[in-house]
């Protein structure tokens, strides 16, 4: 009998231990939520062919570029 009363109270114990860690986890971590970073469109640069965010991209015509100097330069021939 005192073996059944000692799991139960390491069970018990551990359960309450889970319940609390998960429920002290940061909501930014818990899984199924999605981060505004995460969702942000991405654009391939018309001169290298490096993807960088739509936000910080430059944009000429209907070409986007990660830099002024890629901008500058144009794109490179043969469709990189």
């Amino acid at each position: 009998m005192g073996l059944f009363r000692l799991l139960f109270w390491i069970i018990l114990i551990a359960a309450v231990f889970w319940l609390w860690r998960r429920l002290k986890k940061p909501a930014s971590t818990r899984p199924g939520k999605r981060t505004e970073q995460a969702s942000l469109k991405m654009v391939r640069c018309a001169h290298c062919g490096v993807h960088v965010p739509e936000e910080q991209a430059l944009q000429s015509h209907d070409q986007w570029y990660c830099s002024q100097a890629h901008l500058q330069q144009g794109s490179k021939p043969g469709g990189n």
